[in-house]
Order: C-alpha cells, then sequence, then structure tokens
C-alpha cells in the first residue's frame, strides 16, 4: 500500500532537518548552531571591523590590512591561535585576499611577479600550537588571489618573547636576528617581489625585521598584508 503524501513530506522534513544537525557546528565566537564557518549575527560583526584605509603605502614597508584590531576581530583571531579554530582562516584569509584585490598598490608589467612569505614561528611553537597560524591564512589569501605562495620561504631561528608584552623599543631587540631566508628558496625569491604575511601588525617591528633578513639576501620586499592592525599605540608600544 502505497504510503500517505503527508507522511512522505514528513519524512523528507525530518531528514533534511536531522542533516542540518548533522552538519551544523557550534560558531566559534558565540557558540549558536551555525551551517557555515560563523553564524550569520557574528559574520556580521565580525565584518563591522573592516577598516576604511586598508592600504598604507608607508616609508620602508607598504601595509595592507583588512580590520582593525579589536572586537570582534581580536576574539576571532584568539579563536584561531589560541584555540585551535583553524576554520577561520579560511573566511579571514579570503577576506583578506579580496582586500589584495581592491587595494594592491599597482605594479609596473616589467617588475618580478610577487609571492606571498608568511611570518614563521618557531619550531618549538609550531610544535606547541600545531599549526602556523600566518600560513593558514596565507594559504587562503594566496587561493583568493591566485599568487604564488612560498611557505618555508622564511624560517625562525630563534625562539623569541611573546611581542604583545613588549614596547616597541623592545620587540626591535627581541626579534635582532630571529629570522633566516631559507636556503633553497634564496633563488626563487629573488626572482620575485615578496609580500610577508601576518595575522597582526601593530608596530612593524616583525614585518621590518623578517624584511630586513629578506633584503640582506637579496630579495626585493614590497610590504605586508595583514588580517588586523592595531588602532593605535604610544611612541614605545
Amino acid at each position: 500500500m502505497p504510503m500517505p503524501s503527508s507522511v512522505q513530506t514528513w519524512l523528507v522534513q525530518g531528514k533534511r532537518q536531522l542533516l542540518s544537525l548533522v552538519l551544523s557546528s557550534p560558531c566559534p565566537l558565540c557558540q549558536r548552531s551555525a551551517s557555515a564557518v560563523l553564524c550569520p549575527s557574528c559574520c556580521r560583526r565580525l565584518r563591522q571591523c573592516q577598516t576604511s584605509t586598508p592600504y598604507d603605502p608607508g616609508t620602508d614597508l607598504a601595509v595592507i590590512t583588512w580590520g582593525c584590531y579589536e572586537g570582534s576581530l581580536r576574539q576571532a583571531i584568539g579563536s584561531l591561535k589560541y584555540s585551535g579554530h583553524t576554520d577561520l582562516a579560511q573566511f579571514l584569509g579570503i577576506e583578506l585576499g579580496q582586500t589584495w584585490h581592491r587595494h594592491a598598490p599597482r605594479r609596473d608589467p616589467a617588475a618580478s611577479p610577487v609571492a606571498i612569505v608568511p611570518i614563521p614561528l618557531h619550531a618549538s611553537k609550531l610544535q606547541q600550537r600545531g599549526f602556523n597560524q600566518a600560513d593558514l591564512l596565507a594559504q587562503w589569501f594566496c587561493r583568493q588571489t591566485r599568487l604564488p605562495l612560498c611557505s618555508q620561504g622564511l624560517v625562525r631561528s630563534q625562539a623569541t618573547q611573546a611581542q604583545h608584552s613588549l614596547g616597541r623599543s623592545a620587540r626591535q631587540r627581541n626579534l635582532a636576528q630571529a629570522f633566516a631566508v631559507n636556503p633553497a628558496q634564496v633563488r626563487t625569491l629573488r626572482k620575485a617581489t615578496v609580500w610577508l604575511l601576518d595575522d597582526i601588525f601593530t608596530t612593524g617591528a616583525t614585518a621590518q625585521a623578517a624584511a630586513q633578513t629578506l633584503r640582506q639576501s637579496g630579495v626585493t620586499v614590497g610590504g605586508i598584508c595583514a588580517v588586523a592592525r592595531a588602532i593605535a599605540w604610544n611612541a614605545d608600544s
């Protein structure tokens, strides 16, 4: 005997609800059920952190950032780094990639091609955390921009104190000799204009130290892309 249409409809709806429940996961920012990386509400709040001035040509190192390091964006980066919500790297990396498309400086067609080098973690920190958030962000950024990624272009040759607890001058001293260029990638990097990529740009001490190391090896550095930029800091922060 055929099944009544009302029963068939109920079964189909039940299967859909069950499938939705299985496929959804807690939003890493509010813990509400979400079918995507973030729930719609947190996604809206996160996008409110976008900066109106993403490109800063700088004097020595250009800077492109997606948002201000506050509110939901600060929470999202912390969730990525310290709570292991690595799926956030997809959202943030793609958003940063879209910012690159809109605001990257115009290049001379005769200039060397751009390559992306993420800021590395020291081996001890990498083992402790299990991943380098800058590298994860760079992977999605490069998928969006179709720029080549040199994940191992730089290595962190020295373990350093956490930068967030230090002022500007202390950050610079802390990072002295912290980086080294991977010998296996020097020739490749010299053929490109390198843009560094990191999660947060604060005083620029990390970016400047990495850029100086690359330049000492004959590599051209154009600037740094970062998901978040600190809003303000004093002269020694």
